[in-house]
This record gives C-alpha cells, sequence and structure tokens, in this order.
C-alpha cells in the first residue's frame, strides 16, 4: 500500500482485520459458555431434579447472541494509512474513529500473546506523547503487523524531523 492510498472518490482505502481474530474469539466464546451450561445444569439436575436443568439453556442462548454480536463487532474494525496520518475505526452502537498523525507517533509495538500466536495473529499498539490518543489494531496477521510497523515507524521519523 503506497502513501496515501486513496479510491476514486478521495477518500482512504480501508482494510478490515484478518478471519483468524473472530475465529479466536468465537472458539473462547464456545469454550466459556459450554463450561458455564455444564456447570449450571449438571448441579441443577442432581439436585434440584432434570426441570431444573433447563436453567442452564440461558448461557446458550446467550452463545448465540454473543456469535452474533461478535460478528459484527469484528467487521466494525478496520484501519486506513493516508499520507499524514493513520486512521483506525471501529464500533457498532457507538462509532469510534481515531486519526493517528505519523508525526506524533512515540512508540510502534506489535505484540502476541499465547493464544493469538497459537491463530497466527498479532497487535498494533501505537502510543503518542498524549496518553489517551493511544491505538491499538488487533487480530492481524504477524507479516502484516511488522509491516505496518516498520512503515509507522519509518513515517513518524520523517515527519517528526522538523519538530
Amino acid at each position: 500500500m503506497g502513501t496515501g492510498t486513496r479510491r476514486e472518490t478521495g477518500e482512504p482505502e480501508w482494510v478490515g482485520l484478518p478471519g483468524g481474530l473472530l475465529t479466536l474469539r468465537r472458539l473462547l466464546l464456545v469454550i466459556w459458555t459450554v463450561l458455564l451450561t455444564v456447570a449450571t445444569a449438571v448441579p441443577l439436575g442432581l439436585l434440584a431434579g432434570p426441570g431444573w436443568a433447563l436453567f442452564g439453556v440461558f448461557w446458550l442462548v446467550l452463545l448465540a447472541w454473543g456469535w452474533v454480536l461478535l460478528g459484527r463487532n469484528w467487521r466494525s474494525w478496520r484501519y486506513a494509512e493516508r499520507a499524514d496520518d493513520l486512521l483506525i475505526s471501529r464500533g457498532v452502537l457507538w462509532r469510534e474513529q481515531t486519526v493517528v498523525p505519523y508525526g506524533r507517533m512515540q512508540l510502534v509495538e506489535v505484540t502476541s500473546g499465547p493464544l493469538e500466536r497459537r491463530f497466527g495473529l498479532a497487535s498494533v499498539q501505537l502510543h503518542t506523547a498524549a496518553a489517551a490518543s493511544d491505538a491499538r489494531i488487533p487480530g492481524l496477521v504477524p507479516a502484516e503487523a511488522e509491516r505496518l510497523r516498520d512503515r509507522l515507524t519509518a513515517l513518524g521519523e520523517a515527519r517528526s524531523a522538523g519538530l
């Protein structure tokens, strides 16, 4: 992606997150809700009777609802590289768009926890002088995260040279 890539309309070219992040989050949702379903249904079924075990269905309803919400949240995350800044957009009900000027970046780091590494994912964390303006792009492929880190670091050094 070149510096300041834009579509014909003049809008930035947005890049969404890869599907690995959605897979990881949905897997964690399934594991936790199944554990909670068993932890609720089995004791209630043994102690109070089979009818009470149906309260375990609550967690399965929560699983279905969470499945949909995770998909909507994942689709809302996107980023765009422009000539002078990086745009990060996220949120379903409350949309949030963060603009990070390259010249204000102080540190760009790539992190990957144990589960992220297992699913081949990494996150890019951007640090600026203002603590409230730190931005994060989760769930990237490690090669893309490293490419983005290197590009943002180079652009940040070039833009801050005049300060």
